[in-house]
């Protein structure tokens, strides 16, 4: 059972009210099969070959799974080994007609954490060419020796849609970092976001919204 440090969203009453600035909502989402390439990927917790990323069947999520994304300090650990951070750039190819935004992402992972010592989670995203979202940081504090889960949310009004009509990557940002603290000198703190078990990932949740006609 996850720990969890913030509540998740109630995603599918997200879907049926969200409504695009330039666009009809839609409470059905497209039909046809959206595809997720990863165009570049960059950064210590991600080396080439160890990300993944899936769509779900009925196109409501993708899910990005590491498999050597971990942030360590105290015994053992290197200096640069407290942070680790990926930054992916996604192609995603939406039905023509349709337009996306993020509504919600679920981050996963396991922590070790004596007493004394904390790790962090940090994530934001953003299309290529936009604003940046703003970051949000989740805390962990020792002892902590459990999975973990943390879920953003990002409200109505605020929810950030692909520009109908052009083409423009996906970004994601996140970073994970352990601070050895006051926990003793010959204890290791480490902080994970990665699994050998396919079913623990990132998990992004997609509202769906309809584009003006050309």
């Amino acid at each position: 059972m996850y720990r969890s440090l913030a509540a998740g969203a109630a995603v599918a009453a997200l879907l049926a009210v969200t409504t695009p600035a330039h666009g009809a909502p839609v409470s059905d989402v497209p039909p046809d099969k959206i595809v997720i390439e990863l165009a570049t990927v960059n950064g210590s917790g991600c080396r080439q070959g160890t990300t993944a990323i899936a769509v779900s069947p009925d196109n409501t999520a993708f899910t990005v799974t590491y498999s050597d994304y971990m942030a360590r300090a105290g015994a053992g650990a290197q200096p640069t080994d407290f942070r680790k951070n990926c930054q992916l750039n996604l192609k995603v190819h939406v039905p023509a007609g349709f337009t996306y935004a993020i509504v919600s992402a679920d981050y996963r992972g396991f922590a070790s954490l004596q007493r004394g010592a904390s790790g962090q989670e940090r994530a934001n995203y953003y299309f290529q060419g936009m604003p940046q979202t703003v970051q949000r940081t989740h805390q962990f504090n020792g002892p902590w020796n459990d999975s973990w889960e943390a879920s953003d949310v990002t409200e109505i009004a605020q929810l950030v849609w692909a520009p109908c009509g052009e083409r423009r990557n996906f970004n994601i940002n996140t970073e994970l970092r352990v601070t050895a603290g006051s926990s003793s000198p010959q204890s290791t703190n480490f902080m994970t976001m990665d699994s050998t078990d396919a079913g623990v990932s990132t998990k992004y949740h997609l509202a769906w919204g309809q584009c003006p006609a050309a």
